[in-house]
Order: structure tokens, then sequence, then C-alpha cells
């Protein structure tokens, strides 16, 4: 019988990885499972560096708190691409969980303000996820999107932090705002989703391109196009938890000691071992994120 696509069993614990790897892009308070079992159970399958990403300011400040605490976790901080406009425009729906009305541009700045602090912060590695998001958000608040973007941008370079950046439905304008500001010397596409043309260009701009479980999806043949030529020293691994998990088991929840899933199948379509694979990873993700 076919699973349900919301299935809520965890997935079996894959075989370990020979070589340690980070999870580039996680999400721990927003899994089942206390940020310490979280952390201990992706450990004993090689994943032994995880990066927390905030979306607005409390998920920042905590991901700041977390990554206080634990060397083994960095955080980045931001406002997420639809984060931008409900700060703005207000969120009448409450589709983030906090019902808003609009807050105007100076809600906007007063925000960026508390992410600019929470950027300085050592254990802090990246600003983002930051970005555009043409899916979610309508043609209203594309300028309010845009805005926060450079904006995030010019707080990746003063700081001299990595910027992760959301590219959803939004691939020319992404590209074209980095060439216009200026891309910090450390950018990464988190959950790429372009294709074989955009990762050729991405990679002659020197950005990483970190893939998730999309890759592993088995119509996604213009992610692993994209892997086949990106340059090896410019890619990530990510699970993006608790979305996006990797197959045989999409539709059920994700979590960092999947990572070892999606190598897997990412080795698989470079055509080289998992181990020269886990090694790149490794190097790539310390490197990208400067720890």
């Amino acid at each position: 019988m076919a699973r349900s696509k919301s299935d809520p069993t965890p997935p079996p614990v894959p075989e370990p990885l020979r070589i340690a790897v980070a999870d580039s892009h996680t999400h721990l308070d927003m899994q089942d499972a206390t940020p310490e079992e979280i952390i201990a159970k992706a450990a004993s399958v090689g994943v032994n560096t995880l990066v927390q990403v905030g979306c607005d300011v409390p998920g920042s400040r905590w991901a700041a708190e977390i990554a206080g605490v634990h060397a083994n976790v960095h955080a980045t901080v931001s406002l997420h691409p639809n984060e931008a406009p409900r700060i703005v425009l207000g969120d009448p729906d409450g589709w983030s969980g906090q019902k808003r009305g609009p807050g105007g541009t100076a809600a906007l700045d007063a925000a960026l303000a508390e992410i600019d602090a929470l950027a300085a912060l050592p254990q802090v590695r990246g600003v983002g996820e930051t970005g555009l998001d043409y899916f979610r958000t309508g043609p209203e608040g594309v300028e309010v999107q845009q805005e926060s973007f450079r904006r995030h941008i010019a707080l990746a370079k003063k700081h001299g932090k990595a910027l992760v950046i959301h590219d959803r439905d939004a691939h020319e304008d992404v590209l074209r705002i980095l060439a216009e500001e200026g891309a910090p010397e450390r950018t990464v596409f988190h959950c790429y989703s372009g294709d074989e043309e955009m990762a050729k260009i991405c990679a002659e701009a020197g950005y990483y391109l970190s893939f998730a479980g999309p890759v592993t999806f088995p119509a996604n043949h213009h992610l692993r196009a994209a892997l086949a030529v990106t340059p090896l020293d410019r890619v990530l691994v990510e699970t993006d938890a608790p979305f996006l998990t990797p197959a045989p088991f999409r539709g059920r929840p994700n979590a960092p000691y999947l990572i070892p899933l999606t190598l897997r199948a990412m080795a698989q379509v470079r055509g080289i071992e998992e181990d020269e694979l886990a090694a790149a990873v490794a190097a790539n993700t310390a490197r990208a994120f400067d720890y």
C-alpha cells in the first residue's frame, strides 16, 4: 500500500557515513524532537555539523542562542523572502503564525536592525535565507522582497558572513540583483532549484550550490543535470528539515540524520565514491561558512 503524503513516521536510520559531513541548512526549531536529540541522531550517522537557519526575528534570535550553546551548530539570521512582505503589508491570514497588521517600511527597518545586530555575533556564520520567492508571495510583495534582499546582501558584506539564498520561481531576478549589488565573497544557493545552464552561471560566479532531497526525486532530471556540472569544490548538501525528505521517504518528516541518503544519491549522479563526495562537501561547507 502506498504511504500517505503526510505520513508522520520518521524514516529509518541510514547506514552511517565513513567521512563526516555537515547539513548546510536545517530548521531545528520546526522539528519534533529537542535540538540535543536531533544533534545526537545526526552525529550517529556522520553528520557532525549543522547550520541552523533563522527566517524571522524570533527565529534568528533562537538560531543564535542555540549556536551559542552547541559548538557544532552554526547560525544564520534573516528575514525570509516571504516574511519581509508580511512585515510591511501585514499578515491577515496568519500564515506565519503571527497575525499582524501592516507595519510599513518602519517595521522592516526595525526588523533588519535586529538582524544586523545578530549578524555581528561570532556564532552567526551567515545572513539568510534571503532572496526572492514568487511562488508564495504575490506581485504586491515583489518590491518589498527585492528591497529586503538587497539589504541582506549589504549586511552579509558588512559582517563578512556567508549569504544564504532562497530562490523560488525567481532565478533571473535573483541573479540580476546579485550582479547589481555585488555578491558577497561566499554566496550559497540553498536547496538549489535551477537547471544546468543556471548552475554554469553560478559556477562561473563562484557561488556554492546546496542540494537537498529534491535532487533524489525521480522527476527532477534538471537538478541532477545541474549537480553534474557544478564544480566539486562548490557542492554542498542539506536537508531543509523538516521539509523535502529525500526519496524513497518523501512525505515523511525530514531531519539531519537523513543526509546520507541525499549524499549517496548525489555521489551516484557524479559517478564518484561516497567518501570522495563526503570529503569535498565537508571541506566546502567549512569554507562557505568560515568555521
